[in-house]
């Protein structure tokens, strides 16, 4: 197992430098953060040349870089154009998103898995066909769409909720919005466990383990969930990085000041630093969610073993 991570982590080396790299290559290079900065007024060519050789933007692009990787590597992530520290922005956002991924992830591995599990114990009946139809709807559903139904259904209308989050964004605060961010992979993940399920219960080891006079419902949580997890866990595992990054509907909807919403504003504003800065964490936030997804097959499945 040490030597398996260690070669993943190695692996990870590569996968980093190109994916950072593009990142920046396709803000720095196709669009000039000097122009945006003064917006639709011509900088003075002084004034201009000065704050390239401030932000080491009269170098070329692998210098910059470079220089960017070192800065990183030391705990700086740049400076906003408004002269915030991009760290602060980061200190301020990323908490709050977290929170809100937690409930999301939250919500949908309980009801998610627990449906899936119900409708492929009971494929072809009536609540297996309840469960396809929601959750297909549910995907059908554009995120704006859901947000704001329910966000007048149950902030302003039955008033249950606020139907916005305040600044230090509590964590009751984050239930609604957890709830509109993890709809559509709550379908997902219902229908991958469903199938999953729905398959593997006619297996041999099952059939084996029941006629041996074991306990169904130690049957189907010790040895028929253990092995249908490992899609469901898959899916979860790329998904965390994707909701971190994609809940900027959500976060505008609720006025939420999280990362989506500093990514949105980052290239509403072309500030060339906030949006490297936040890209970069999602990079490795996509990496080191991957790893655990690989690390977790072998406590699901022991036949799986790492050398």
């Amino acid at each position: 197992m040490g030597r398996y991570v260690i070669r993943r982590l190695l692996q990870m080396i590569p996968v980093f430098i190109g994916s950072t790299f593009l990142i920046f290559f396709m803000v720095y290079a196709l669009g000039d953060p000097v122009a945006a900065l003064f917006g639709d007024r011509a900088p003075d060519p002084a004034t201009a040349a000065q704050i390239r050789e401030d932000l080491y933007l009269d170098e070329p692009l692998w210098k910059q870089y470079l220089h960017y990787m070192g800065q990183i590597f030391q705990g700086d992530f740049g400076t906003a154009f408004n002269g915030q520290p991009v760290t602060e922005l980061m200190a301020d956002a990323w908490p709050v998103t977290v929170r809100l991924t937690l409930v999301a992830i939250a919500f949908e591995i309980l009801i998610g898995i627990t449906l899936g599990v119900l409708s492929g114990l009971r494929r072809g009946r009536a609540i297996d066909t309840t469960v396809l139809l929601l959750s297909l709807i549910v995907i059908s559903i554009p995120t704006f769409v859901s947000g704001y139904v329910l966000q007048y259904l149950c902030g302003i209308k039955w008033n249950t909720v606020s139907p916005t989050v305040s600044p230090d964004a509590p964590l009751n605060e984050l239930l609604l919005p957890g709830v509109v961010v993890g709809l559509v992979s709550l379908a997902y993940v219902t229908r991958l466990t469903r199938t999953s399920i729905a398959e593997n219960v006619r297996a041999d080891y099952v059939r084996t383990a029941l006629a041996k006079g074991l306990p169904r419902r130690r049957v189907i949580t010790r040895h028929l969930l253990r092995n249908s997890l490992i899609p469901v866990v898959t899916f979860i595992g790329t998904d965390i990085g994707g909701l971190m990054g994609g809940a900027l509907v959500t976060e505008r909807i609720f006025n939420i000041h999280g990362v989506g919403y500093q990514l949105y504003q980052g290239v509403l504003r072309q500030n060339s630093p906030t949006v490297v800065g936040f890209v970069t964490v999602l990079v490795l936030v996509f990496l080191v969610a991957n790893l655990l997804v690989d690390l977790l097959y072998a406590v699901l499945d022991p036949r799986i073993r790492y050398a």
